[in-house]
């Protein structure tokens, strides 16, 4: 039995957990918790994050050998990367680049992306006022432009190696295009560096396989 269950839906943020999952070759069991049908409001979900959010996970072999569960997408990466020594460098000054990018996604790009699908598509015939489709388009893409200036150069978000801060963004990057469907909207082909950068994290083995764990039904 795998030390490490995963609760999750193949959303933005549950697909930084089990590209991770995959790539690390970290052995894992899935169970999937249904968004759409209220799984995540479930009495044994709510007992392993209280906030009824996924991902979440429980490490059976947690710190001191005892059980613990984790919530919120970049806490269990770090978690994780820190726990298997994956993804995460050792160098002091790169490692601290990438947990600051990793809190740009939580704390930046993954809410205003979220909250540009909303309005853009998902509440489109609810919210006649244009004013937050401009304000979350303007963002969304004055995030990208962060983003495309950042990997000028260099294969990933900090340098040329694969970090938990890729699994963290890229999910929500595609989400973009594949969920919200706004490539000519917010000209995603514009940003050749991030373009790149999808293709490069593609490459890794284990990836697209991650991407499709507990999919969503359809």
């Amino acid at each position: 039995m795998a030390d490490i269950h995963l609760y999750s839906l193949a959303t933005p943020n549950g697909q930084k957990i089990s590209t991770f999952l995959e790539a690390a070759e970290i052995p894992y069991e899935a169970t999937m918790i249904n968004i759409l049908e209220g799984d995540q409001f479930s009495e044994d979900f709510i007992k392993i994050n209280p906030n009824a959010k996924i991902p979440a996970i429980v490490d059976k072999a947690g710190p001191d050998g005892k059980e613990i569960p984790i919530m919120e997408s970049g806490a269990i990466l770090l978690y994780l990367a820190e726990k298997y020594g994956k993804f995460l460098p050792e160098d002091k000054y790169q490692r601290n680049q990438v947990i600051q990018w990793l809190f740009f996604q939580v704390g930046g790009a993954g809410p205003m992306f979220g909250q540009f699908g909303h309005f853009y598509k998902y509440a489109a015939d609810k919210c006649k006022d244009p004013y937050p489709v401009e304000r979350y388009s303007t963002e969304t893409k004055r995030l990208l432009q962060v983003l495309e200036n950042q990997l000028e150069g260099q294969k990933f978000i900090v340098g040329n190696e694969a970090s938990i801060a890729d699994f963290s963004l890229v999910p929500w990057v595609i989400c973009l295009d594949k969920f919200y469907e706004a490539r000519e909207h917010l000209g995603l082909d514009e940003y050749k560096n991030v373009s790149s950068w999808v293709k490069n994290f593609f490459a890794i083995p284990g990836v697209e396989k991650g991407m499709k764990v507990c999919d969503i039904p359809t």
